[in-house]
């Protein structure tokens, strides 16, 4: 079956989709990683969130944020890719398509991550640069990683 890649505005997401980008985080960052957070933490209404899609299964997803929203920079966050998708290099692919999402719609604007600490390379290989040292985030070692803005 074919991938679809989606890029929408929170209203632009219909009930059903939003029901399976929620579930996944869920499924994904409360349950396999066993942690407790506020994961509605109303950033997702300003966001635009891309989805990997094959028929009506989720595949990948993340939610890119505006300059100022988190942070000076624009963002990438919640990026997961399903359990039963990994493997098929969709984490690679849907980085890279965030990172063209942020550089297309805030070109001045260099983006953030908040990353935990285990994939500093996978970032590393993708351009960002770490910015900071180690901390604790909802009980997961985490970095700060920043890909600069491409000079003007």
């Amino acid at each position: 079956m074919k991938q679809r890649w989606q890029i929408a505005g929170f209203g632009e997401l219909g009930n059903t989709e939003l029901y399976e980008i929620l579930k996944l985080r869920q499924e994904v960052f409360a349950v396999e990683q066993n942690c407790v957070y506020q994961d509605a933490d109303g950033l997702d209404p300003q966001a635009i969130h891309i989805a990997c899609w094959e028929g009506e299964t989720l595949l990948a997803y993340q939610r890119c944020l505006p300059p100022g929203l988190q942070q000076p920079e624009s963002a990438l966050g919640r990026i997961v890719v399903a359990p039963s998708a990994r493997g098929r290099n969709l984490g690679r692919e849907l980085v890279r398509r965030g990172i063209a999402h942020n550089l297309e719609q805030w070109p001045a604007a260099a983006i953030r991550i908040h990353a935990q600490a285990h994939l500093e390379r996978f970032y590393n290989d993708l351009g960002f640069a770490t910015d900071s040292a180690p901390y604790q985030l909802d009980g997961i070692p985490h970095l700060e990683m920043v890909l600069a803005r491409p000079p003007a």
